[in-house]
């Protein structure tokens, strides 16, 4: 679905895929989490939580999601000894929601 949205896969490591939003450089990752995926967008964008979980069929995860495969998110002291990347995450009711959703995360970087 991503890629039907203009989104370029940069890498796919474990259960983790590197996206970059169309004519941007910001990046997202689809993590699948058995049946289950998210997606995880920069930390940064928390301020939209609200507006971008507004919209029909979006739900976001209340606390931060957690990879070390995250590599161009920052880093933060969770579980671990070592510090891991992080972000926010969110789920999708219907392929409808993701394609809102995206369109609106895109609006919002591109200003």
């Amino acid at each position: 679905m991503l890629n039907e949205l203009n989104c370029r896969s940069n890498f796919n490591i474990h259960n983790v895929t590197e996206y970059m939003l169309p004519q941007t450089k910001e990046p997202i990752y689809l993590h699948l989490q058995g049946k289950q995926a998210c997606i995880v967008i920069r930390p940064a964008f928390e301020v939209f939580a609200s507006e971008l979980t507004g919209i029909a069929g979006v739900n976001g995860q209340y606390e931060y999601h957690h990879n070390a495969q995250m590599t161009r998110f920052p880093t933060r002291q969770h579980k671990g000894i070592s510090e891991t990347h992080y972000g926010l995450a969110f789920t999708f009711d219907t392929p409808e929601a993701l394609r809102d959703f995206m369109t609106r995360l895109l609006a919002i970087v591109t200003g």
